[in-house]
C-alpha cells in the first residue's frame, strides 16, 4: 500500500477531532470560560480612572492593579482613562454598565462634589461600593512672610474680613481643596458664601501664587509641597486629620480648636446590579491586594495614609461624605 494512503484515515479523524474540540472551545468561550471566572489567577478585569494619566486618581488605581497583577491575584488589568467634567463623565459610563461584573473604577472625594456641580444623575450612591483605599490631609500654607504665624491668626483676620482673605486651592468647584475651606469657614462662623476662592490647575500653580502674594493662604494636600515646605519657604499653619503628620510640624485643626476634621480620600466602586457574590470577590481581591508589599510600598512612596474599608463601615462612610458635599454646595449654590 502506498504511504500516503495509509496516512489518510488518521488524518480524517484528527480533523474530525480538531473539529470537535473547535466547537468544545466556542462552546466554552460562551460560557465565560475563557475569561477566567473558574480560575481567579486568569480573570482579566477592567479598571477605569476617571482622570488623565498622573493624576491621583490614575496613580492609585495603577497601584492597587499593579499590586494584584505581580501578587498573580488575578489576570492582567485594562485600565482605560475617562476624563471629562472632573469625573462626572466616567461615573456615567460605569452607570451604563449596569450588571457588568469584570469593572471597577476609581473615584475619591473630588468625584462626589463633581457630581453635584455638574448637576449629574450619575451619584456615588447608585454604584456598588467596593472598598475605601487611602486618605490624604489638607494642609493649610502661607509664605514664610506671611503675618500669620498661628491658625488662631488667620482665623482672626478671615472673621474680620471674610472676602478680604483670598483662599487659594488646586481645585475646582466641588472638588477637596474647594470643599475644605468652604467647611472651615462655616467652622469657624465665616459665611462661606462670602470666601474668596481662586482655583489653581495644581499644586505648582498654586505654589507660584502663594510665593508670588497673589493670594494669602492656600489650602490642599501636602504631597506637592515638600520640597518649598522642607526650604522653609512654605509654612503649615495646621492639618486637617485626625492626628499629626509624622512629616509636617504642624497642629491638628481640633488641636488648635477647631472642631473640623476633613480630609481626601480615594476608594473603588463596582457598576450597579451586580451579584452579592461578584461583589464579594472584588472585595476580597481587594482584602487581599492590601495586604502585599507592594501596596504597602506603593502607601510609603506616595505619601498615602492607609484608611481601607469595606462592607458597610464603606458603605455608611460614602453616604455620609456624600450628605455633607450636597449640604457644602448647596449652601453655596452649587448644586
Amino acid at each position: 500500500m502506498h504511504p500516503s494512503r495509509a496516512r489518510r484515515p488518521f488524518a480524517g479523524r484528527t480533523l474530525v477531532a480538531l473539529i470537535a474540540a473547535l466547537a468544545l472551545l466556542a462552546l466554552a468561550s460562551g460560557c465565560g470560560v475563557t475569561r477566567g471566572s473558574d480560575d481567579p489567577n486568569n480573570r482579566r478585569l477592567r479598571m477605569m480612572i476617571p482622570n488623565s494619566v498622573g493624576g491621583g486618581y490614575d496613580l492609585t488605581g495603577r497601584a492597587a492593579a499593579r499590586a494584584m497583577q505581580d501578587n498573580d491575584l488575578t489576570g492582567r488589568f485594562k485600565i482605560t482613562n475617562v476624563q471629562g467634567a472632573s469625573g462626572t463623565v466616567a461615573m456615567q459610563r460605569l452607570l451604563n454598565e449596569e450588571g457588568a461584573d469584570d469593572l471597577m473604577m476609581l473615584m475619591g472625594l473630588g468625584v462626589v462634589g463633581a457630581v453635584y456641580t455638574n448637576k449629574s444623575e450619575a451619584k456615588p450612591l447608585k454604584m456598588t461600593p467596593i472598598a475605601r483605599l487611602v486618605e490624604e490631609q489638607e494642609g493649610i500654607l502661607v509664605p514664610a512672610d506671611s503675618p500669620f504665624e498661628t491658625l488662631d491668626d488667620l482665623v482672626a483676620a478671615w472673621k474680620k474680613d471674610p472676602a478680604g482673605l483670598t483662599v487659594g486651592g488646586g481645585s475646582g468647584n466641588g472638588g477637596p481643596d474647594h470643599l475644605f475651606p468652604m467647611q472651615l469657614a462655616d467652622t469657624i462662623g465665616v459665611d462661606p458664601k462670602k470666601v474668596n476662592y481662586i482655583s489653581y490647575d495644581g499644586g505648582g500653580p498654586l505654589t507660584t501664587a502663594l510665593l508670588g502674594a497673589k493670594i494669602d493662604v492656600g489650602m490642599s494636600g501636602l504631597g506637592e509641597f515638600e520640597d518649598q515646605i522642607k526650604d522653609g519657604k512654605l509654612r503649615v499653619l495646621a492639618v486637617s486629620g485626625e492626628e499629626r503628620l509624622d512629616t509636617v510640624d504642624a497642629p491638628t485643626l481640633t488641636e488648635s480648636g477647631v472642631d473640623l476634621v476633613f480630609t481626601n480620600w480615594r476608594g473603588v466602586l463596582a457598576p450597579p446590579g451586580i451579584s452579592d457574590e461578584q461583589r464579594e470577590y472584588l472585595t476580597g481581591l481587594l482584602k487581599k491586594m492590601h495586604t502585599t508589599d507592594e501596596w504597602k510600598e506603593a502607601l510609603a512612596a506616595n505619601g498615602w495614609t492607609d484608611n481601607f474599608a469595606t462592607g458597610q463601615e464603606f458603605e455608611d462612610f460614602l453616604a455620609e461624605q456624600d450628605a455633607r458635599v450636597a449640604d457644602t454646595l448647596k449652601e453655596l449654590g452649587l448644586a
